[in-house]
């Protein structure tokens, strides 16, 4: 019978992958909700605009974690010659009062909150353990759509596991990974973030048929945003002169602690993951001036931005089919 279903799954998940994979990747025709209209952050300075890249730096930092890369896997690798099918959901908080978030499309632009608290994204990955360039390596690709907006990210990973298979011994799986997210979707901004990951967990058998296994680890994300070309007055034509962009910014660093655990059973794999993403501190040092934008009372694009992110919670939860 076991044979059975893993032939029909086999048969029917590539299927659903290819069609979950292309829904994801469309893009609406309307703009949603969770959308970002960035010309809310720039103010007309008489003729002339000025970007607040202070909330720039701050909304993109947020961002960066809602679309950051994937973890959501044990330290274990997959074994050469493994390959798992993924679909997950994912619930991230936000700062919904903060200033910054005065640019998403469901905010009215008046004082917080700027709509609801969390942001929810579903994804879709296909996940290979291969044995070059060493052994115990896996590779993964996927999507993750942020749900009630037009964008999408494309992300990309590779983990090396250190130790891992001793199973029957007390000693935990480690394991490295390094990632990479790209967003896609939105025509104001560029955004890149980058992930590296140490991981350590423990397979544990029960009854002969399930194996559970419980993670953990720490993660640094580095958040790299750009602005593109932003016109202000988009209903009035031929009106350049309100066109701005956002400062080039310094990279921003980000912590992430997360803990889970994955349930398997035969070929089927569940995943629950929690993530703590601490608060936002980094600095974009803007040459010849000391002075925070936080305590300059105008606009200005001398001064340094300080990341006012504030700290983030996320949820995934994962079904995967092994092959």
């Amino acid at each position: 019978m076991q044979r059975h279903v893993f032939v029909a799954v086999r048969g029917l998940v590539p299927a659903l992958g290819v069609a979950l994979a292309v829904t994801l990747a469309a893009t609406p025709a309307r703009a949603g909700d969770n959308d970002v209209v960035l010309a809310r952050l720039g103010t007309d300075r008489g003729g002339s605009v000025v970007g607040n890249n202070q909330a720039f730096r701050s909304l993109a930092s947020e961002l960066g974690v809602v679309l950051a890369p994937r973890l959501s896997s044990p330290a274990d690798t997959l074994g050469f010659g493994g390959f798992q099918f993924t679909t997950d959901l994912g619930f991230t908080s936000i700062s919904n009062d903060a200033d910054h978030w005065r640019a998403r499309l469901a905010s009215d632009q008046a004082a917080g909150p700027h709509g609801g608290g969390l942001m929810s994204t579903v994804g879709v990955f296909a996940r290979k353990g291969i044995w070059l360039p060493l052994p115990s390596f896996e590779v993964g690709a996927g999507i993750v759509h942020l749900m009630g907006s037009r964008m999408t990210a494309a992300q990309f990973y590779a983990k090396l596991a250190l130790h891992e298979g001793y199973h029957d011994w007390p000693l935990p799986s480690l394991a490295i990974r390094g990632a990479a997210s790209r967003m896609m979707g939105e025509a104001s901004m560029d955004l890149t973030v980058a992930s590296v990951d140490v991981s350590v967990g423990k397979e544990l058998g029960i009854g002969s048929t399930f194996n559970l296994t419980p993670y953990g680890g720490w993660n640094l994300l580095i958040i790299v945003p750009r602005s593109e070309v932003i016109d202000k007055t988009p209903q009035t034509a031929d009106d350049l002169a309100m066109n701005f962009v956002f400062r080039p910014q310094d990279d921003i660093y980000r912590h992430r602690l997360f803990a889970g655990v994955r349930l398997k059973y035969f070929i089927f794999a569940l995943n629950l993951e929690g993530q703590l993403a601490l608060a936002g501190g980094s600095t974009d040092d803007q040459p010849g001036t000391d002075a925070d934008c936080a305590a300059v009372g105008e606009m200005t694009d001398y001064c340094d931005s300080r990341d006012q992110a504030g700290s983030q919670i996320t949820v995934v939860t994962s079904l995967g089919v092994d092959f």
